[in-house]
């Protein structure tokens, strides 16, 4: 049966029906003290706690890849396109065609993935210092990057012909990382409706793009024979009407409807929600992640993502023995429903320390591959992201971090480059990030970061004077964001009689290298001259032991 109507014949009964038998399967193999989840909020906060190999790994690389890499034109390449007078549109209309005729899902067909080499760049991740590593496993444009069984337009079937989400676990776990999927779709009902305009002006004006006019017949003898384009667009949802003769007013029709972020699920086409459990409830029992990541506020889809969540949680109980193992992330939650997942912070932090294991996520560039941003040197530096890093780790989260790759599988010289300054700095340092707990304070100086998502950009570059704490074990590690220009680092939270280190200081060492430092303890502060080989490093980790400090 055609995946399109298996997931349209499926009753809102049956859905749950699946849910709760899949719960009762997992719960009967748990043990009694810890009672199978249920889809509801009071559930999931009271029977979650983040597992200790994430707060333990605090770094993963995140490879936000799908066919919106092809044109290298950056993010939401699949919505823009159709918005006439945007730079993506006319990118589009200059290299591929007009979108009446040569609509996004030919990029799909594009995207060869030919250089493509998992096991390569997950050494290099490695290297940087990842200790779990996600996989997009569908965007916004809906299309799903694995052996997708509810849903045609895949990787299996189309374009790379391969089954990516798989190829990167298998590689992922040979190496001991932990492995994640991102799941974007659930917002693809409203995002991707442009598809579904028309130009305002110019020759073509109201001529309606190709979402609008291809149904399954259309691809009779074509590369996308037996398919329904209509599945991939998602259906007319919410179709700009006709009438629009000015381009910036038809743009800003879109971003006020179905460009609106925070909506319920489509309650005129109960079958995309019905679908979408079904495809995200074959991920996680085909590849069996670690960690889940909604790009939702709350759980996308109302009561399907609900669902969805007890699911994860139930299954991955049955995969460890017991043991909830799982991680999964969402965003913009409110009081203790905070409580019942790792929340992320897209492209942001916290102003201090969180009582609660959180992520941010954010990129060294455009979340897809943008060729404007390598030519013009705009990635995030290896300084930026370990202090992004630093900050994040002493405020009790994790940093993920988007590595976007071309289409053709590589990553560019540029991105390289980071990643080879992330290993250099992880090969001695690593200690003062990895396995380690938040102290009794962030950190110091002069640099404030404003917490909330969204708010890394435009930044205050950190200091010398800027000091992020992390614990390990007995020893106290404070990570000085820059080079002295005196060569002596100061940490005033340790100066004697300090509130905060009110004991004594013992000795003083770099983390990663034997010996002790010689130091000075003031009513100022800590006074430690670092080595000298140490200049020009973006950060300087110290590692202080004493009666009382950690």
């Amino acid at each position: 049966m055609h995946a399109g109507k298996t997931g349209a014949a499926l009753t809102r009964r049956s859905l749950l029906q699946a849910t709760a038998a899949a719960g009762a399967l997992a719960s009967a193999r748990v043990h009694a003290a810890a009672p199978a989840f249920t889809p509801d909020w009071e559930s999931l906060i009271g029977g979650y706690r983040a597992p200790d190999w994430f707060r333990d790994a605090k770094f993963g690389i995140w490879a936000h890849w799908t066919a919106q890499c092809v044109p290298e034109a950056g993010d939401w390449y699949a919505r823009n396109m159709y918005l006439q007078g945007h730079a993506q549109y006319a990118h589009h209309l200059k290299t591929y065609g007009h979108p009446t005729q040569v609509g996004f899902m030919e990029m799909n067909h594009r995207w060869r993935a030919e250089n493509w080499d998992p096991g390569a760049l997950l050494d290099l991740y490695v290297r940087a210092g990842a200790k779990y590593f996600v996989a997009l496993a569908n965007h916004h444009d809906n299309f799903d990057n694995y052996e997708s069984k509810y849903h045609g337009w895949n990787s299996t079937r189309i374009g790379p012909r391969r089954d990516l989400v798989g190829l990167w676990a298998e590689a992922a776990r040979r190496r001991g990382l932990r492995f994640g999927v991102s799941n974007h779709s659930g917002n693809a009902w409203h995002w991707f409706q442009t598809a579904y305009g028309y130009d305002a002006q110019g020759p073509l004006a109201g001529q309606r793009y190709d979402a609008f006019r291809l149904t399954v017949a259309d691809g009779k003898g074509t590369w996308w024979e037996g398919l329904d384009p209509q599945d991939l667009y998602t259906g007319r949802n919410m179709v700009i009407p006709d009438g629009f003769t000015d381009a910036k007013a038809a743009a800003e029709w879109h971003a006020a409807n179905d460009g609106v972020w925070h909506v319920p699920p489509p309650a005129h086409n109960p079958a995309f929600t019905r679908r979408w459990f079904l495809r995200c409830r074959d991920l996680i029992d085909r590849y069996r992640p670690d960690l889940l990541y909604f790009d939702n506020d709350g759980l996308p889809l109302g009561q399907a993502g609900m669902d969805i969540a007890a699911h994860f949680y139930n299954a991955s109980r049955a995969w460890h023995g017991g043991r909830l193992e799982a991680v999964l992330n969402t965003k913009g939650l409110q009081g203790d429903r905070r409580l019942a997942v790792v929340e992320d912070v897209e492209r942001g932090s916290r102003d201090d320390i969180q009582p609660h294991p959180w992520q941010t996520d954010t990129c060294i560039g455009d979340w897809h591959y943008s060729r404007s941003v390598f030519e013009n040197h705009q990635y995030k530096s290896a300084a930026t992201v370990l202090h992004i890093l630093c900050d994040v780790v002493s405020k009790n989260g994790n940093l993920l971090l988007s590595v976007p790759l071309k289409a053709d599988g590589t990553i560019d010289s540029d991105e390289r480059q980071t990643l080879e300054g992330l290993a250099a700095w992880m090969a001695r340092h690593g200690e003062a990030i990895h396995g380690t707990r938040p102290w009794r304070r962030f950190g110091e100086g002069p640099t404030v970061v404003k917490g909330g998502a969204m708010s890394e950009q435009p930044a205050t570059p950190f200091t010398a004077q800027d000091i992020r704490f992390t614990t390990r074990g007995d020893a106290l590690h404070a990570i000085g964001l820059g080079w002295p220009q005196d060569g002596v680092m100061r940490v005033q939270s340790l100066a004697q009689d300090s509130a905060f280190a009110p004991g004594s200081i013992d000795r003083v060492e770099v983390v990663g290298a034997a010996g002790s430092l010689p130091f000075k303890r003031t009513r100022q502060g800590l006074e430690v001259r670092v080595p000298e080989g140490l200049a020009g490093s973006p950060a300087i980790a110290l590692k202080v032991f004493g009666r009382g400090l950690a």
